[in-house]
């Protein structure tokens, strides 16, 4: 029987799910599948992608967790595609690739003042929160009023961190530094600023009530935005979302408000014009123009400009997916072009044995159920394929290994992700919580490498010992 040896590149959510379904998939040959991740630690964006305080949503983790311990798949992590191993690397050792590295760039923009100092991507602000490895250790939070700019679950994810006392953290995953960066923020208020109406937003009522629950911090919203047009009426007796979403908005104008050391203000109808500096450079305020509803679903301007002070701003209008080498791009959507998943060239002609899965694929849209579907056309492609797959000179599982290690690349495996996994709980159970994440991308390897002499990390002021 032959044998499929399939490459996967990106090991979050997207490439997991499509090895399992191809594992799983009614097929005439067999299947042997290498996971490639950049990162020493697999999961994506489940692990680097969502608030330390998501415990419900990174139970998808374990869902995960129990596909890679089947012991079916290998995975390479530390392995950098387009310098550790290129796609002719691949072509010489597999008969396809599947890309899933997913989007994790934040999405541009383009107002005046965007570019001022304490202007940020919400992207890599969510990267230094969840200790991502390769992103600076510290962030300048020194601002009292804060602007975040979207109305979708990231834009909250932000807006709650931010706005969220730093020992209510404790008992999450987060690292040392986050919690002690979060802990000396002189943050008062926190602006979220939507351009439609609070009928139209694009988060979920789980992320919408967390706000609602944390300590110390006031819910401020404006009655104004709530003389509801008849197609948000609509949208609340039909949708069911929408309906828990405004029951939600509802009870929060009902709320006393100005106790709180904190408060989080949610902005409907406020389009962003644009952002003012000061002197020296540094962002002052925030320009917006207030919006109406046009009658056909959409927004348009009322003239009126308002502006608020703020010190930071952090834009979270949507990601984008980044371009590998020797693989077509579409800079317009950041996105692979494809056809179900069947990547095509510049002329729109499908490339063999090239295929992508995940938002990669689609873009940065949709929840995990997406995720899972998506992969599945693609698989039932790749198997559909096998007519077109590349003939490798040297398809044996021990040629990559050996490849890695002729580069000295310090590739980790998945008994390695047991070892950093164990040493992450281990460097928790002191403090009762779940794991402490280690941050920097040298002690991930060393610990999934087994090296002696590994740093325990750094410690909590006034508590046990854990990574920084």
């Amino acid at each position: 029987m032959p044998t499929l040896r399939l490459a996967i590149v990106g090991a979050g959510p997207a490439g997991i799910y499509a090895a399992d379904i191809l594992l799983r998939e009614a097929r005439g040959f067999d299947v042997s599948i290498d996971l490639f991740e950049q990162l020493p630690a697999p999961y994506g964006l489940v692990r680097y992608g969502v608030a330390p305080d998501h415990p419900r949503i990174k139970g998808i983790i374990n869902a995960l967790r129990d596909v890679l311990d089947r012991g079916d798949i290998r995975i390479f992590g530390n392995v950098r595609f387009g310098e550790d191993i290129t796609l002719e690397d691949l072509k010489r050792h597999y008969n396809a690739v599947v890309f899933s590295t997913g989007a994790i760039k934040d999405a541009d923009l383009d107002i005046p003042g965007i570019d001022l100092d304490g202007s940020y991507g919400a992207a890599d602000f969510v990267s230094w929160f969840d200790g991502h490895p390769d992103v600076p250790r510290t962030w300048p939070l020194t601002a009292e009023s804060v602007a975040v700019i979207g109305n979708g679950n990231v834009a909250l994810d932000v807006s709650r961190i931010l706005a969220k006392h730093a020992d209510d953290l404790l008992p999450t995953e987060i690292p040392a530094n986050v919690y002690e960066g979060l802990k000396a923020s002189p943050v008062t208020d926190v602006h979220v600023f939507g351009r439609r109406g609070p009928a139209q937003v694009k988060f979920t009522p789980l992320e919408l009530r967390e706000l609602g629950e944390l300590r110390d911090v006031d819910m401020v919203v404006y009655d104004e935005d709530f003389d509801h047009d008849e197609a948000s009426k609509l949208a609340i007796a039909t949708n069911k979302q929408v309906t828990v979403i405004d029951r939600v908005l509802q009870q929060w104008r009902t709320r006393e408000v100005g106790a709180a050391s904190r408060r989080l203000h949610l902005h409907f109808y406020a389009k962003p014009l644009e952002l003012l500096g000061d002197d020296d450079g540094a962002l002052r305020a925030i320009r917006y123009e207030r919006t109406r509803p046009d009658g056909q679903g959409g927004v348009e301007g009322t003239g009126e400009i308002r502006e608020v002070p703020i010190q930071a701003l952090y834009r979270a209008v949507g990601y984008v997916g980044s371009p590998l080498p020797g693989v077509p791009f579409d800079e317009r959507y950041g996105v692979i072009p494809n056809h179900e998943g069947q990547v095509l060239d510049t002329d729109g002609n499908r490339i063999p044995g090239v295929y992508a899965t995940g938002w990669i694929k689609r873009g940065p849209v949709g929840l995990i159920g997406h995720t899972k579907s998506d992969a599945m056309e693609t698989v039932q492609h790749v198997v559909t394929d096998q007519g077109t797959w590349w003939s490798p000179e040297d398809p044996s599982e021990a040629a990559i290994p050996a490849l890695l290690r002729e580069r000295g690349v310090d590739f980790t495996d998945l008994d390695g992700w047991h070892a950093l996994d164990q040493h992450e709980m281990a460097l928790g159970e002191p403090q009762g919580r779940a794991r402490v994440k280690v941050v920097p991308r040298d002690e991930m390897i060393d610990v999934s490498l087994r090296r002696p002499n590994v740093s325990s990390g750094s410690t909590w002021p006034g508590r046990s010992p854990c990574s920084a």
